[in-house]
């Protein structure tokens, strides 16, 4: 209980320069949209440097091996986000579909929505970084039935926007 007391006071001043914005943006039966949004003083190169190192911020409790380090992420177009597993084999969480020079986006049906999601982009943004950059994530789902998953994933989405937020200031997840 005081672990998880410490870590959300943790979260909360990650956002003490500015406020954060997370919410759900949309939700229907068959789908939702979530947003994440932190104004910031940073450099593109920052971002792309965290988005580049998704295994130093990405909680490993949401992975399937446990553990963030095995996972991947090229920064190329149809590059994979994956996972190496024990057994030696991978499990790709996505694929890129683009990456320019204020936004990565990925096709990315993350754990339960594998198999489920007709559509599951997941977009990073920072336009204009520089002082006042508003680092923006959004995650568009659709899919029958899956508007009853908009809480749950807008929990697990919420964590690792605060670490990738932390990882792009401080360099740690």
């Amino acid at each position: 209980m005081l672990k998880s007391m410490i870590a959300a006071a943790a979260g909360l001043s990650l956002f003490a320069a500015g406020p954060a914005a997370a919410e759900v943006v949309a939700r229907h039966a068959d789908g939702f949209t979530l947003r994440f949004a932190v104004p910031m003083e940073t450099s593109a190169g920052d971002v792309i440097l965290a988005l580049d190192n998704i295994g130093g911020w990405w909680d490993g409790a949401h992975t399937y091996s446990g553990d963030a380090a095995n996972l991947s992420l090229l920064l190329d177009p149809g590059a994979c986000f994956c996972e190496a597993l024990a057994d030696g084999s991978a499990f790709e969480h996505g694929r890129v579909v683009v990456l320019d020079d204020d936004h990565l986006a990925l096709d990315a049906p993350l754990g339960p929505l594998k198999g489920r999601a007709s559509k599951a982009d997941l977009t990073f943004s920072w336009p204009d970084a520089g002082a006042g950059t508003m680092v923006t994530m959004t995650f568009i789902v659709e899919g029958p039935g899956l508007g009853a998953f908009a809480d749950p994933v807008n929990g697990v989405m919420a964590v690792q926007f605060e670490r990738f937020i932390r990882y792009v200031e401080y360099g740690e997840g």
